[in-house]
Order: C-alpha cells, then structure tokens, then sequence
C-alpha cells in the first residue's frame, strides 16, 4: 500500500551539491564545457559558489580531502544529449557510459568531471 505523505508543503527546485577539492578548477570546468555561469559564491578564499544555466543549477563546495563515489551524484535532463555528449569529446572529458539509447526512455551517457564526480545526462526520446 503507497501512501503519500501531504504536509501541505510544495517542493520547489532542489539543486546538486558537488564536492570539489579546487574550486577554481571546478568553475572553468562547468562554465568553458558545459556554459555554466556564476551566480553566487561566498567565503574567502571561495568555500561555496552557485553555477546557473538555464533551469539547471549546480552548488559547489570546496572539500580538499573529497574522494569521489564509484556511482552516480546528479542527474542532468537537456533537449539533446547527443550535442552535449558531443562537447563532453571535444574536451576531452571523461566519459564513464558512453552515449546510448535506454529502454527506458532516455537517451543518456555518464560523464566525470575534474573531482571524480559523476554526473548522468538523460534527454527524453
């Protein structure tokens, strides 16, 4: 039996909080590869920074002993994960599942980024 918990409460966005351990490796990384843009960032030096583009926002923080997990962190949804997949190879980003069509639904592939941490891109197809 599923019963759905109502508190009366309405979600709004919820955002992936990635561990980094160079932030300024971090920043080029997610603005020259993927168009990402700074929009906040607190601490000196910078301990957290909120990256924006389109509805997809990302929040980094800085963890200098962060060793990465062997699955997934976040799930990135685009209109077109081929192009995207595509600009991963241009940079010679590290591509953990290469780009496939799922039974599923999705077109998808999984990259790495500088940290080790993965990231799974999903377009609906």
């Amino acid at each position: 039996m599923n019963v759905i918990a109502d508190h009366g409460v309405r979600f709004g966005r919820i955002a992936a909080m990635l561990p980094v351990r160079d932030m300024a490796r971090a920043h080029d990384f997610y603005t020259r590869v993927f168009g990402f843009s700074k929009v906040f960032e607190n601490g000196s030096p910078v301990g957290f920074m909120i990256l924006k583009r389109d509805e997809g926002e990302l929040h980094l923080t800085l963890q200098p002993s962060h060793e990465a997990a062997n699955f997934n962190v976040a799930h990135l949804m685009v209109d077109d994960a081929g192009a995207l997949y595509a600009a991963c190879q241009r940079h010679g980003v590290r591509i953990i599942k290469r780009l496939q069509d799922k039974d599923y639904g999705l077109r998808a592939f999984v990259f790495e980024d500088p940290d080790g941490n993965r990231i799974d891109v999903g377009q609906r197809i």
